[in-house]
């Protein structure tokens, strides 16, 4: 049986011929999603490998930086310095020196001078390090650093006065600190360490590192001794060398104390109550950050100290 309706089989071609664009229009999106995903990946791919020939780079400039000599000075100016400084140590030629200045921060770090020369700013870094480490005392104490002959120091002896108001009373004037003014003399201290000429002819031998530690052991041991009971005479005073008086009745200047019980030693029974005695000696503002100062004998009677429960 056939059909006498031409339109009606013109439509159904039509339709059986739609799916077929679809499906070729949906080919052709993902063909074109699929290349620009290649590209995307391309790009990634080309970015990520820049960073790491970056990062190659800078670990390759690093690690040079790091393997180099203790030595070595990134500064020309400080290498010919510390050259120069070398030799003078090692054979007395000053000839390098001679003349020499470089500029750091306002401060030349190596000039012609009576005396000798400086050393360079590396050594002199280390020697404060070692300092810092093994100095007790200055490992609590305020260090700054200063020029001139002297520092000084504004003390306050007492506080402010103050008082409550109401809205309706009318203000008085308040009582003022005392303030006193305390100036520290700079001392020089100085050291000679001595090596062997056979060791400072030896090129592999690190006379930089062997001089500041030299230096800063005997600075270290010069400093902790004055510092607690220097004289104050072409040194600093230490505190030990003040007015010593029991406790409650110093004076401003004076150095109190808490008896331990015994001469020479704690008392026999409850030794530890002198210790807790001298810990509330201090006012309340000072205690806060107080340290405990005493030499090895000491110490370690105090670390011997036991209750009934040992």
């Amino acid at each position: 049986m056939t059909s006498d309706n031409p339109g009606r089989n013109q439509a159904v071609e039509e339709k059986s011929a739609a799916p077929g664009d679809e499906a070729a229009m949906l080919r052709t999106a993902l063909d074109g999603f699929v290349t620009e995903i290649k590209t995307f990946r391309a790009d990634v791919m080309g970015n990520l490998k820049e960073q790491d020939e970056r990062l190659t780079m800078l670990d390759r400039k690093f690690t040079t930086k790091t393997a180099r000599p203790v030595l070595a000075q990134a500064d020309a100016g400080e290498g010919l310095h510390l050259k120069a400084f070398d030799a003078y140590v090692r054979q007395g030629d000053d000839d390098g020196l001679r003349g020499l200045v470089l500029e750091g921060k306002g401060l030349n770090t190596a000039v012609n001078s009576e005396g000798g020369y400086l050393v360079d700013p590396q050594t002199s870094d280390r020697i404060h390090a070692v300092l810092d480490a093994s100095a007790s005392i200055r490992a609590i104490a305020s260090v700054v650093q200063v020029e001139a002959g002297s520092f000084d120091v504004l003390v306050d002896h007492g506080d402010v006065g103050s008082g409550w108001e109401n809205e309706s009373s009318t203000l008085t004037e308040t009582g003022s600190a005392a303030i006193d003014r305390i100036s520290i003399k700079l001392h020089e201290l100085s050291a000679m360490p001595k090596a062997s000429q056979r060791l400072l002819e030896d090129s592999a031998f690190d006379v930089e590192g062997w001089l500041a530690e030299r230096i800063a052991m005997k600075f270290a041991r010069a400093e902790a001794a004055a510092f607690v009971s220097g004289s104050g005479t072409d040194q600093p005073r230490g505190f030990l060398d003040h007015t010593i008086v029991a406790n409650g009745t110093e004076v401003w200047g004076e150095l109190g104390y808490v008896a331990t019980g015994a001469a020479g030693d704690f008392a026999s029974t409850n030794p530890a109550d002198a210790i807790v005695d001298l810990v509330y000696a201090l006012d309340a503002g000072y205690r806060a950050n107080a340290t405990f100062v005493m030499n090895s004998k000491t110490a370690g009677a105090v670390r011997k100290m036991k209750d009934a429960d040992g």
